[in-house]
Order: structure tokens, then sequence, then C-alpha cells
């Protein structure tokens, strides 16, 4: 039995966590002080730590003294930098003083004493501890030193602990520690450690993870991203695995109504670490079962428990966190075992925009989660195992299975990296990161397409997937500098088809989104035809039914795999954006693109001409579609209603006629879409003559149009716009369809509706764009890759007379 006053006479070799706070980095390190501080600050914010103590960097130099330990790493540290022995050979001998070191009696009575104190509190006799290192110059604002040093889980008994303590302190001169001090200017004998000890959550049989309270690729600051897999943390933060994903938008966590959940991305998770079977193995790696695989790690209230403790560890600390939490698979219950500045996007100015852009894209070689937003290039330098990266040849495009703080030192001579495993809070990512490399993670067989040597092209700037291409691609880096940008009257939007790409538009000084691209989303992450989701019975081909059921096993039916992911993928695209308005196109794919889809060739009829043929509002209402647009109302519904987002409007495509129009707003709602119900606003595509001629009617059944530029210059010429042939002819600014235009927005106008224009024209022609500047249209909604160069072009339009544009 220990009493409190015994552990207050060691009080300097030792600190509880919650008698220690940020304040006190100085003495136990940045990781335990944090420890600390989420123990004592944040338990009204209902945030759970494990129970534990830290060694004291007193504790550490009183260890380095009673050893004689700072002039064998001076010595060693100073032939290492004159040449006389390599940068291994210097860590070798001060890792083996290190370890060859005893602790002097009264420090290590201290940490016998406090660990029997911890056992105590755990009403256990012998309890399994996390041995974590905290280097004082570790966890700092503008420094990660992510992994530099070791951890040891699952450690038990008085001996265990201080072996461990021993170990921890030996790893602050590693290879990889020294190069990482050296590279970010640090004294080595400036920097001492700290060590925590700390109660073992049940992970083992539970699950873990990280937790950013940014987005951590493009910076979106109201996103919280959460990786989970089955087991103890280690494969999460060092790579070995392919996570869940989740992400959460924050503004919307306050109310309890609301699950704000904006992306559930099953990972790979195809093994898991557990504690170790006798011997000196503490932990050990073991496949994972099939289901667990299959199965999401978090439920929704789990995911938005640990959302709301990101927000509240970020608020406490007043910037942007790494965190890492773990599940007790014995309790069920969520802890924060880590806490730390994120040191990367934080520092990122929001004012300065650059993008990269591929010209044209090659043949594709591999894909995995980007990291950056870049585009780099070189030849493909394979390394398999660590041992080797003497061979690494700078400036090429390193590619290996995995990395861990080993690989630092070569890392940041790469021009690119990319993995076969890890995801996107994995080693590999958040040194790339730090580094500023690009970086493509999660591939899979990256080390086994591609060929030493071969020049490759890495892109990270198409999105959260990044792809690696065959050869050295042409590519243009524009940057801007967004406080320069002139202010406009015309609100100024952007179209986004992709929910991975929405993210990275999140600094533009848009108005909003004037055209979500439902169809999108459909092909590329749902690809199964609604109707066959609705009735699998029809699908006969045994492939596409195994396809398809193995895409939807973790829903409860096939229909609700359409309706999440449809869901979550428009929430994504409306979350960089809110509260501005986000117009959301119901699908518009013709029957020759939904028969691509999976299943789809049993639900459609070919067609001599799909682009006027069965599209548009005209599926909404018929018996052959109409079970599969309940699909979209209720996705719809959904993202407005549960998750959260209701600057959604909703905008009706290809609608031919006045009873038709009528006909879809009946479908709506009784789909639950109300026109005006919670706010709900309806608009239609005006993209059909007949819309033109009959405004002012249509309008008395819409709160908004928008022209659809591309049909309507296409229905008034009678010219096909897929024709290479007609090309020419093919022209948004000929009278007849600037005519349609100027007609189509006063009568918007004399009905009291907005009226906007999504489409290239007014990218590709500044007279068009100040032709519809002048004839007062409210929005004008633009590709993103072209919004920084037209949006000038729309300010300067609206100081010129009207004379200088279209007629």
């Amino acid at each position: 039995m220990y009493s409190a006053h015994e552990a207050s006479l060691n009080s300097a070799h030792i600190m509880w966590f919650e008698d220690s706070g940020i304040q006190d980095i100085p003495f136990v390190g940045g990781k335990n002080a944090s420890l600390g501080e989420l123990t004592r600050s944040l338990r009204s914010a209902g945030v759970k730590v494990p129970d534990g103590f830290a060694t004291t960097a007193d504790a550490y130099r009183h260890f380095l003294s009673a050893n004689g330990l700072e002039s064998v790493i001076s010595d060693s540290l100073d032939r290492y930098r004159s040449g006389g022995s390599s940068l291994r050979q210097a860590g070798s001998i001060i890792r083996e003083a290190f370890l060859s070191a005893e602790f002097p009696p009264d420090f290590a009575r201290s940490v016998q004493q406090s660990y029997g104190m911890l056992c105590e509190r755990a009403g256990q006799e012998q309890l399994a501890v996390a041995v974590r290192s905290s280097a004082t110059a570790e966890d700092l604002p503008d420094a990660s030193f992510a992994g530099q040093q070791e951890t040891y889980l699952n450690v038990s008994g008085e001996r265990g602990v201080l072996e461990a303590c021993r170990q921890c302190y030996a790893s602050l001169f590693t290879d990889r520690a020294i190069s990482y001090r050296e590279i970010k200017g640090f004294g080595h004998l400036d920097v001492a450690l700290s060590v925590g000890v700390q109660r073992m959550v049940r992970s083992d049989v539970g699950a873990s993870g990280v937790m950013f309270s940014i987005d951590t690729e493009s910076g979106f600051p109201r996103s919280v991203v959460i990786s989970a897999a089955w087991g103890l943390g280690e494969t999460v933060v060092q790579g070995t695995i392919n996570p869940d994903k989740y992400q959460v938008f924050k503004p919307l966590l306050g109310d309890p109504s609301l699950v704000p959940v904006i992306q559930r991305d099953i990972g790979a998770k195809e093994r898991k670490m557990v504690y170790g079977q006798g011997g000196s193995a503490r932990t050990r790696l073991v496949a994972t079962s099939e289901q667990e695989q299959r199965s999401l790690v978090l439920t929704d209230s789990e995911i938005l428990q640990l959302a709301r403790w990101g927000a509240a560890v970020e608020e406490h600390y007043g910037r942007p966190m790494d965190m890492e939490w773990a599940k007790d698979g014995v309790t069920g219950e969520l802890f924060m075992v880590q806490a730390r500045p994120e040191t990367v996007q934080a520092q990122r100015s929001a004012s300065s925009f650059r993008m990269h852009h591929l010209r044209r894209p090659g043949r594709l070689l591999a894909t995995g989660a980007a990291v950056g937003e870049s585009i780099t290039q070189g030849p493909v330098c394979v390394i398999r195992d660590a041992g080797d990266i003497e061979s690494f040849v700078d400036g090429s495009i390193l590619v290996t299975q995995m990395t861990d703080p080993d690989w630092v030192p070569v890392m940041k001579r790469a021009a690119g990296i990319v993995t076969d495993h890890g995801g996107p809070t994995s080693h590999a990512a958040i040194v790339s990161r730090e580094l500023g490399v690009p970086a493509i993670v999660g591939t899979g067989n990256a080390t086994g397409v591609l060929k030493p040597g071969s020049e490759v092209t890495v892109s990270c700037a198409e999105g959260e997937q990044g792809r690696v291409y065959e050869g050295l691609l042409e590519f243009d880096v524009e940057e801007v500098d967004l406080g320069t940008l002139p202010a406009t009257r015309t609100d100024v939007m952007i179209n986004v088809a992709s929910p991975s790409a929405a993210f990275r538009w999140w600094r533009l000084p848009a108005a909003g989104v004037g055209l979500a691209r439902m169809e999108f989303i459909i092909n590329n992450l749902i690809r199964v035809h609604p109707m066959a989701l609705v009735h699998p019975e029809r699908v006969t081909d045994a492939d596409t039914a195994v396809s398809i059921r193995d895409l939807t096993a973790n829903y409860e039916c096939p229909e609700e795999y359409f309706v999440s992911v449809l869901a979550t993928g428009i929430a994504k695209i409306a979350a960089p954006f809110h509260p501005k308005p986000v117009v959301v196109r119901l699908s518009d794919f013709k029957s020759n693109e939904y028969a691509h889809l999976m299943g789809g060739q049993y639900f459609e009829r070919p067609e001599e001409n799909p682009m006027l043929g069965f599209r548009g509002a005209s599926r909404y209402y018929s018996n052959e579609y109409k079970e599969g647009f309940e699909l979209e109302c209720r996705a719809l519904k959904s993202v407005r209603d549960v998750i959260g987002f209701t600057n959604i409007i909703v905008m009706v495509p290809f609608c031919r006629t006045i009873h038709e129009a009528e006909t879809v707003m009946d479908v709506m709602a009784d789909n639950g879409l109300v026109r005006g119900s919670n706010g709900l606003r309806i608009y239609m595509m005006c993209e059909v003559p007949s819309n033109v001629v009959l405004a002012e009617q249509f309008a008395q059944m819409f709160d908004g149009f928008s022209v659809g530029s591309n049909d309507l210059t296409q229905l008034v010429l009678g010219v096909d716009r897929d024709s290479e042939m007609l090309a020419g002819l093919f022209d948004e600014r000929d009278p007849a369809v600037t005519t349609m235009i100027s007609q189509v927005i006063k009568a918007a106008h004399r009905a009291g509706i907005k009226i906007g224009l999504c489409g290239q024209g007014p990218s590709n022609h500044p007279d068009f764009a100040g032709f519809l500047v002048h004839e007062g249209i409210d929005s004008i909604s633009l590709n993103p890759d072209t919004f920084l160069r037209t949006l000038p072009v729309i300010a300067a339009a609206e100081q010129r007379p009207a004379e200088d544009s279209v007629t």
C-alpha cells in the first residue's frame, strides 16, 4: 500500500497526470503534459483519459548524471559530425550505454511506488500499462516529432515498467531521432525525456485510432477526421493497415437531434494488433476476420462522441489538434489517450491558394489516398526494407510497403512517396505532410506494379484519390493571393461533382455551389443502378448479383446502401460552403449512361437518341424508375433533416412541360420533399426552349432557375453538343441563344425568383460573362479550376457599359 504522502515525497521524479498541465512541457514533455491537460481540464466536457503518471525531465537528467552518459553522448556525436564515425555507429554506442545503465535507487523507488499506486487505484495487484516516451521538444506547434521515440504496450510489473523506461530513454538516440533533431536544430543534450506510464485500455479486444480536428489534406477547419481499426492503435499510427475513415461536420455537433457524419469509408483492416501470448512479445499482429474487415469499427453515436471530444480539445487549446483514442472492448468505453498540436495545415495561410493542374491524364498505374494537393514526378526507387535506404537516389519517387520513423532521413530527400499500406493518418502521411512531400498511401500494390527506374507522375491534385501515372506528364501550377480578388455584385458560385474533391475548394470566396451533380456520386461511389437495389431479383447475372451483395452487405437492405452513400456524398459537397446555398441537381443520366451502372442493363431500354430521350424529370414519375427516384428523395431528405444541411436546394433537370413539373413536384412531396417545408427551396434547370417560352408559368412552381447553357444551346440551334463535325456551330454566344437567355432572366425577375447560369461559357468567353452581368443575372456558377481567372473578368464586366458585351 502506498500513500499520497509517499508519492508527494517523490515529486522531483514523478508527476501524476491530474497534477500536470500544458505549462509543464519542460518537466514532462509535450505528450505527457497534454495528457495532464486533458485529465485536469477537460473532464467537464466528458473527455475520459486513462489514469497514469509521468517521470520528469529532472529524473532523466538524474539518470544521465548517475551513469556519466552526458560525455558518452557528446563524444559520440562529435565524432559523427567530424566524420570519424557514421550516424549508425554513434547512435549504437549511445543506446548501448543507456541500456547498460542502472537506475539511481531513489528514482527506481519512485517509479515502483507510483506503479503500485496506479495498481491500487485500479483495484488490481498487477496492472497492464502503456509506457510512452515524451520528449521536452515533442508535440510542439512547429514540429510533431511523430513516432521519434518508442512506446511499449501491455507492460506489467515493477521490473517490466523500469525496463520499458530504460528502453524509452535509449530511443531518444535512435538514428532517426538524432537525424530529426539535427534537421530541426534541437540540441541533443537540451532535449530531455519523460516517460508516461498509463493504464492500458483493453483496445486489444476493442478498437482504436487517431483523430484530427481539421481536415488533414485540405486544411478545412470545420471538419473532424477519425481513423479507426480493430485492436491496439499502433497499426493505425504506423500505417500497417488501411483503417476506416469518418468525417464529422463540427458546426452541427451542438444539435443533439442531428447526425452530422459526412463520410463513412470502410477500410480493409486486414490485421490487428493484440496482446502477446507468453514469452517476451507483449503484442502481436493477427489477421482480422472477414466480418471485421467488412464492418464499420464505430457506430454513429461513437463517432459523434469522439468528434465532440475533438472539438472540445481544439477549443481548449485554441488550435487544431492531432489526437489518439481507444475503445475498451470489455466495457465499451471510449478514451482519449493522446492530444498534440496539428503541425501542417494549421500553419498554412488561408489567404493564398495554389493549384496544380494535370493537362491530360496518362496511363494509370496505381491509386491510393492522396496526401497533399500537388503533382510531382521522377524515377521510381523501390525500397522494401529500411536497411536498404542507403541505396535511395535523391529526387526519386520513394516506393515502399510502409514507413516508420526509421525512414524519415530518406523521406525528406524524396520527390514523392508511394506506399502499399496505410491511410491518411499513417506515419507516412503525417511525415509527408510535415516535410511537404506529395505522397500516395495505401495503394495495395505499388511495390509490385511500379518498376524501378521507370519515370512516373504522382498526382495528388485530383481529390482524395491519388493517382500514379506512367511517364512525365505536363502540368501547370497556379498560385493566387485570395486577398487580391475583387468583390462582385453577381454571386459567383462553383460547380462540384466529386465529394472527395469538394474540400479542396473551401478557401475560394465562392457564394456557394451553383451545381452539384448527383450522377457523379451514383456513378463513382454507388456504382449500382438504383432499380437493381430495389429489385435485385431481376439481376440474373451471377457475378453482378454477387458484386451488388458485397457492396451492400453492411447495410440493413440494398436500398439503404444507396440512400446512405448518396446522402453522405451530398453532405460532403455541402459542408465546405455551409451555410451558403448548395444547389443539388437530381439525377440526369441518359439511358445509355444508366445502362453502364451495375445491373443497369436489366432496367434500361436502348434509345436512338438518349440525349432527347428518357432523362431528367420524365424518369421521376415513370413506373420504370419511380422507385429509384424515391431513393434519391430519401437521401436528400436525410442530408437536410438528419445530417442537417438545410442550405441544400434541390433542382429538377430537363423538365419539358408544365404538367410534368406539377407531376414531379407531387412525387417529391409524396416522398417528403415538400417545397417550403424546413426551408426547402426547389429550382428548375432552364435548358429546354419550352422553359423559356413559358418561363412565367414555370416560375409559379419553382423558387429559382438555373440556365443550363449546354443543353439550351443544343436545343435552340439544333446542334448535337457531342458531335465533333458540328463543333464549330455550337456557341452559346449565338444571338438566338443569348436572346433566349435574356428573355428568361427578365421573366424570372418579373416573377420575383432568382436565376443563375452554370456552364463553361463565362470562363471561355469574357464577352459572354459581360453579357450575363449586364442582363442582370443573379449568379454565375463556374468549374472550380476556372474560378480564380473568371472572377476578375466578372468584376471587370460589372464596371463596363453594356454595349461592350455580347448582344
